[in-house]
């Protein structure tokens, strides 16, 4: 008998499926399809459909490499569509499995990693997980406050990405994650910036509900009442203006882009304001590193650089500039969502942490007053 566990890894995101088989923390295959390619369509009826063509195509994939489902040891997903919880691995119940129906409307897929995962621990008598979903909050109670008393903050960020990032930075210097202060800066489509205290995202901005830097596709913090003019203009309707803020909004809106090694030949090229709106989302990113060596209270171990545009040696010195007081900054470009679902995983297997039990009960769902 093998000494490895074999784990299936499913990754469901808004644009791309990502498979993995990994044999331990160790990749053995792993397969990104983007959607609305030839292998993977742009769009299926409802989730029912897309569950059905994922399906056939997981086991396909498992088959053409020599594995059946039921060679595995275990099945793990990315997860979606729960109540807020905190991080770790969760088993997946029939709590969790009926609240992906519940939550998250019916079109996007990252329910899909839960539904089918569960599907196959049913089916095969196997356990499923997910690990460090998009749902995990950890903020302080002081995080939650804004100045109106019926809007609260609560914590969507790129918890998956930046919780593998952190333990490896540890793993590496032989450090413990839950002794550490960091700031993890996940910086791609999307961008969290996020102050880790002691193994807890304490705070961090909500790229979801239009917080912190403006990236490739989101306009990131606007200030109030000219956005409020624009929604009560009559020149948006509602879905039209939250389209152009998450979706079009960055460097999109400012320079018709949202990849960054286009923006930086318009730089090169001498195109000026593409470098004063490029350099402006570094220096909102350093701004919000700056927030967070604060909410550490300037007790910062590291701070930890991250995502698609960490490729970018531009934007790593004109940000090192900027936030290099702060603390020694750690580089590790691209993300490493696949690998923290499997180490998260064998972290548990290895009796490193406790797996968690997944209730259905938000972990924050307001204040008592």
């Amino acid at each position: 008998m093998s000494d490895f566990k074999k784990i299936l890894v499913i990754n469901f995101g808004s644009t791309s499926t990502k498979l993995g088989i990994f044999h331990d923390e160790e990749a053995v295959l792993t397969r990104s399809f983007d959607h609305g390619t030839e292998d993977y369509p742009g769009k299926f009826a409802n989730l029912v459909e897309h569950r059905e063509f994922a399906e056939v195509l997981i086991e396909r994939l498992l088959d053409e490499n020599g594995y059946r489902l039921e060679d595995f040891d275990v099945f793990v997903a990315r997860g979606g569509a729960q109540v807020f919880i905190q991080s770790g691995a969760y088993l997946i119940n029939q709590i969790m499995y009926d609240d992906t129906f519940k939550f998250g409307g019916d079109s996007h897929p990252g329910k899909l990693g839960t539904q089918i995962s569960y599907g196959y621990s049913q089916k095969y008598g196997k356990p499923a997980y997910i690990v460090n979903g998009p749902s995990v909050d950890e903020f302080d109670e002081v995080a939650r406050i804004t100045g109106l008393s019926d809007i609260y903050r609560q914590s969507r960020i790129h918890t998956l990405n930046q919780k593998e990032v952190a333990y490896r930075y540890a793993r590496e210097n032989n450090l413990n994650y839950t002794d550490l202060n960091l700031i993890v800066c996940h910086i791609g489509g999307g961008i969290s910036v996020t102050a880790h205290k002691l193994g807890k995202m304490v705070d961090s901005n909500d790229i979801i509900e239009g917080e912190g830097p403006m990236s490739p596709t989101r306009a990131g913090a606007l200030p109030v009442l000219p956005l409020l003019r624009m929604a009560f203009s009559g020149s948006y309707t509602e879905k039209e203006l939250i389209l152009r803020t998450v979706k079009s909004g960055g460097l999109i809106d400012h320079l018709g882009t949202a990849d960054l090694r286009e923006a930086e030949k318009q730089i090169a090229e001498g195109d000026h304001y593409a470098q004063v709106v490029v350099d402006a989302m570094i220096y909102q990113i350093a701004k919000m590193a700056g927030s967070m060596a604060v909410v550490l209270k300037g007790k910062v171990d590291a701070i930890i650089i991250t995502g698609g545009m960490a490729k970018s040696q531009r934007l790593l010195e004109i940000l090192s500039e900027w936030i290099s007081w702060l603390g020694p900054i750690v580089v590790y470009p691209g993300e490493f969502e696949m690998q923290g679902l499997a180490s998260g995983i064998m972290r548990v297997l290895r009796g490193e942490e406790e797996v968690h039990e997944y209730t259905g009960v938000d972990v924050w769902a307001g204040f008592d007053r």
